[in-house]
């Protein structure tokens, strides 16, 4: 058979059939697996094969995810975790030590904030950040000589920035550091950021990959050594993927194109009839040609994304009378539902950043995220256009 698209692959990779023969792959809620004899143990402790010994270390329900993910991003290898984050510090902290230089973009997720900039210093980790839109040039002058790792996600968290994964990519090889992209927000059936030279991506499975707000996940794929070394790291300080949890995910990656098709349709629909309301000021699609890198995004996406972000003209308070007034949204800290979700990102996600620090990554007062579901289209828009009416 000749080699399957990755969207076939996300649907067909399964753990090995039982003497069951089941058609969907069972749950394996287990915390440790059997030997026959001595020999077999000996062999699993010392990494001579690839029998599963406890959960923390491999378990077939989290394995196969793991392999379907792989095979959407094209990944080498992956590792998953319990929750996003779980897989954004493994992978710093697995690859980086005393003296090492992290770069960031400066646009980047609440609390990838925190653990940049709170937690890695305390091991002697330093860091800097480049604006997203920064050009070549400035991204190599912000490359020092112990730099170890580029990290950046595209599109950004709230804000919508694209960067330029071709050009990052490019920069990385040429001065050997570790490209480490967050894809969580455009998905790997959107944007395969290792076609572009990333090393690394990681994802919060919690979001667009579950679906339906369920279950946490996170799960971090690429370069079987760099792959290694987290494995390592997160075998030993516990942060493994519930079997469970797998499980739904698993089940969830056999829809996330689809899914995923519709969400960015209704998006963009939502973003198109919205763009010229008075009561906003500006709105940011990354499919709208409006928005200031339009161009990349068409470049490196296959489609929008199911987020829009708009600024009110009134400010914090036309905010809060926004969210108030939604009769259908939900308002909740998730992203990536089945149900469409409002969020004010500078009262909650990005709350403990301080006023500058929210500034300097565009989150103003009156920024509002949509995360567009699988509703009907029509009645989105409806429930924003009442709610924007009381602004």
């Amino acid at each position: 058979m000749s080699q399957q698209h990755k969207i076939t692959q996300a649907v067909r990779i399964q753990t090995e059939l039982t003497n069951e023969m089941e058609h969907s792959t069972p749950l394996f809620l287990t915390s440790s697996f059997q030997f026959d004899n001595t020999e077999e143990m000996r062999a699993a402790f010392a990494d001579e094969s690839d029998d599963n010994i406890y959960s923390r270390f491999s378990n077939p329900s989290v394995q196969e995810f793991t392999d379907k993910m792989c095979a959407l991003e094209g990944a080498e290898a992956g590792y998953a975790t319990a929750s996003g984050m779980s897989a954004v510090f493994g992978s710093f902290m697995a690859l980086l030590k005393q003296g090492d230089h992290l770069l960031s973009c400066k646009s980047i997720f609440g609390s990838t904030h925190t653990v940049i900039a709170k937690y890695l210093p305390k091991f002697g980790i330093d860091y800097s950040y480049v604006a997203s839109d920064a050009t070549e040039a400035e991204w190599e002058a912000a490359i020092r000589p112990n730099t170890k790792m580029i990290y950046l996600e595209t599109p950004t968290n709230p804000g919508l920035d694209i960067v330029d994964l071709e050009m990052i990519g490019k920069l990385a090889k040429k001065h050997n550091i570790i490209l480490n992209v967050d894809n969580c927000f455009a998905t790997p059936v959107n944007q395969r950021p290792i076609e572009f030279g990333a090393d690394l991506v990681v994802h919060s499975a919690t979001k667009w990959i579950d679906g339906q707000g369920r279950v946490l996940g996170g799960v971090v794929v690429g370069r079987k050594d760099l792959i290694k070394d987290i494995y390592l790291f997160c075998r030993s300080t516990g942060p493994a993927l519930s079997p469970f949890n797998a499980w739904i995910l698993s089940k969830s990656l056999e829809t996330l194109d689809v899914r995923m098709e519709r969400h960015a349709s209704n998006a963009l629909f939502i973003a198109e009839q919205l763009s010229s309301h008075p009561a906003i000021a500006s709105l940011k699609y990354p499919y709208l040609p409006s928005h200031p890198q339009y161009t990349i995004a068409k470049k490196q996406m296959q489609n929008g994304g199911g987020i829009v972000c708009f600024e009110l003209k009134g400010g914090i308070e036309s905010g809060r009378r926004f969210l108030d007034s939604l009769q259908m949204l939900s308002l909740t800290a998730n992203l990536g539902d089945t149900r469409s979700i409002a969020s004010h990102p500078a009262s909650t996600t990005h709350a403990k950043l301080s006023e500058a620090e929210r500034q300097a990554v565009n989150i103003t007062p009156g920024l509002i995220r949509i995360s567009v579901g699988l509703e009907h289209k029509e009645d989105i828009l409806n429930d924003i256009l009442q709610a924007l009416d009381k602004c």
